[in-house]
């Protein structure tokens, strides 16, 4: 999602994002610190050991972050008529697209290129989102603002690699990792307190040091080996901030005049705008992530007496991934319809 709070459009959006709102998601950084602080030096880790080592191979966390803001995003645009027909035509050059890299990537590539270009592409999405919700509140000069990002995109990619790709690395190529990501942490830090000189609010100094800390936070906790905590802080932020957004969006254009069928359902059996998209979303990631591989795998054995794994879970849900990463670069722009139905209290 990129975001640029400078223009904002005012016409047709009575309820507004809070600036203020956003902020208190970073909340989550010093909870988890004390959390961690606790349990290290009062429990001598005791806590620790019931985490697990990648939020992946927690059910409860896939869930709850990551698949379902996805979802929603999805959701958002498909059940839109016009926002679908207006971007249509981008949406099947992309599907085209993805098709092509991955049918000629998975013989050329490894498997762990791949994984490294899409882990990636994720990092980016969710700092780009983050930085592009605050560029407009700090205002800072374009190369600052560009500085501040990249830095934190470079340190996000070389932690999530460091945890993602702990068992396939050897020691040394796990100390260059911890290595690269420190040093890009050190002049991220440096870089901030630099950056600080050309925001005027104290609002926006505090934004822009939230942002900076998403990663020096999870930096810490993946040295520290919490590693459940170093994933958790920038996913839990990202999706709740895109969820304000998408909920926003929904209540400004749909809370009493209903303008597609999911929302004239909502509306017969009185279900509440605010949170019919959540709702769905988090129905739909439950019932992919529980049951999708089992009935794809079912009704292609018999009808087709073959046999085809994770189809739903790799390969539905990670063209959904991907095209959210993609269409969210453009959908949230100013000039784009969900403007329309965005607008920020000062």
């Amino acid at each position: 999602m990129t975001i640029q709070t400078a223009s904002i459009a005012q016409g047709n959006a009575p309820l507004a994002v809070s600036f203020k709102l956003l902020l208190a998601l970073y909340a989550v950084i010093p909870i988890c610190l004390i959390f961690q602080l606790t349990d290290s030096y009062l429990l001598q880790g005791a806590l620790l050991q019931y985490l697990p080592s990648s939020p992946s191979h927690f059910l409860l966390f896939q869930l709850l972050f990551g698949t379902p803001h996805i979802l929603a995003s999805a959701v958002l645009l498909t059940t839109n008529k016009d926002y679908f027909s207006f971007y249509q035509k981008k949406i099947i050059i992309m599907t085209l697209a993805l098709m092509l890299f991955f049918t000629l990537a998975s013989q050329l590539l490894s498997y762990y290129v791949l994984y490294i270009m899409v882990a990636s592409w994720t990092v980016y999405h969710v700092l780009k989102q983050q930085h592009g919700v605050g560029r407009g509140i700090y205002q800072l000069p374009g190369w600052a603002f560009y500085l501040l990002l990249w830095l934190s995109i470079g340190a996000g990619i070389s932690v999530y690699m460091g945890i993602f790709l702990k068992d396939t690395l050897t020691l040394q190529q796990a100390e260059w990792v911890k290595q690269a990501a420190g040093a890009l942490v050190v002049c991220l830090l440096l870089s901030t307190f630099w950056c600080q000189r050309y925001v005027k609010t104290r609002f926006g100094s505090l934004f822009m040091w939230a942002n900076s800390f998403l990663i020096i936070a999870s930096f810490y906790f993946y040295l520290q080996q919490y590693y459940f905590l170093a994933i958790l802080i920038p996913r839990l932020v990202h999706d709740a901030t895109a969820y304000i957004f998408y909920v926003t969006h929904d209540v400004n254009k749909h809370a009493g005049h209903p303008q597609n069928f999911l929302y004239r359902w909502a509306a017969k059996i009185r279900l509440n705008v605010f949170i019919v998209l959540p709702l769905v979303s988090f129905v739909l990631t439950f019932l992919l992530q529980k049951y999708g591989d089992q009935w794809v795998d079912a009704l292609t054995q018999f009808f087709i007496g073959m046999e085809f794994r994770q189809v739903v879970s790799v390969g539905l849900i990670g063209y959904f991934s991907l095209m959210h990463y993609y269409t969210e670069a453009f959908t949230w722009k100013y000039g784009s319809p969900y403007r329309k139905y965005i607008r920020f209290k000062p």
